[in-house]
C-alpha cells in the first residue's frame, strides 16, 4: 500500500510541475482571415459556419476552451491545431496559388460531404460546430461556386 501512495504522490508532483510548461498558443489576429473572406465571399450563413466549425483549427485564430489550461490537454489541442493548419490554413490563403486554393476547396468539399470535418473530437466539446445536412449543403454549394471562379483562372493544360 505504501508503494501505491508513493507512486500516486510522484504522479501528482509530475502533474503539478507539468502545469508550468505549455505549448505556444495559436492566437493570431482576425485580420489574418480577411483575405480568405474577401476572396471567397461567403454568405453570412457560411461565414458563421466557418467561424463555428473551421477557423479554430484552420486559421491563426483559435478560441481556446477552459480545459486548454490543463497540461497535457493543451499539448493535444496544440497538435490538433498544427495538424489542421497543415492541411488547410485560411490565414495563409494569399500564399496559395490558384491551383492550390482550388485543391484546398476540393478537399474541404470532400471532407465535409463525408462528415469527416469537423472532427468528432472537436464537436464533442463544441456542439455548435456539428453541421446539419442543410449546413453541409450550404457550405458545399459555396465552395463549389468559389471553385468555379478559380476554374476560369486556371491555365488550360
Amino acid at each position: 500500500m505504501k508503494l501505491i501512495k508513493k507512486i500516486l504522490l510522484a504522479l501528482l508532483i509530475v502533474f503539478i510541475v507539468a502545469q508550468f510548461f505549455r505549448p505556444d498558443k495559436n492566437e493570431g489576429d482576425y485580420a489574418s482571415i480577411d483575405a480568405f473572406l474577401t476572396e471567397t465571399k461567403p454568405s453570412p450563413e457560411v461565414k458563421e459556419i466557418l467561424q463555428e466549425s473551421c477557423f479554430d483549427c484552420h486559421s491563426d485564430v483559435t478560441r481556446y476552451p477552459w480545459y486548454n489550461n490543463i497540461t497535457p490537454v493543451n499539448y493535444w489541442l496544440a497538435d490538433h491545431v498544427k495538424h489542421g493548419k497543415g492541411h488547410f490554413d485560411v490565414s495563409k490563403w494569399n500564399e496559395y496559388s490558384i491551383k492550390k486554393k482550388d485543391h484546398k476547396l476540393d478537399e474541404l468539399i470532400e471532407m465535409v460531404e463525408a462528415k469527416e470535418m469537423p472532427l468528432n473530437s472537436y464537436t464533442w466539446t463544441h456542439s455548435e460546430a456539428n453541421l446539419t445536412d442543410a449546413q453541409i449543403k450550404t457550405v458545399i454549394d459555396w465552395a463549389k461556386d468559389v471553385r468555379a471562379t478559380y476554374a476560369n483562372q486556371l491555365p488550360n493544360d
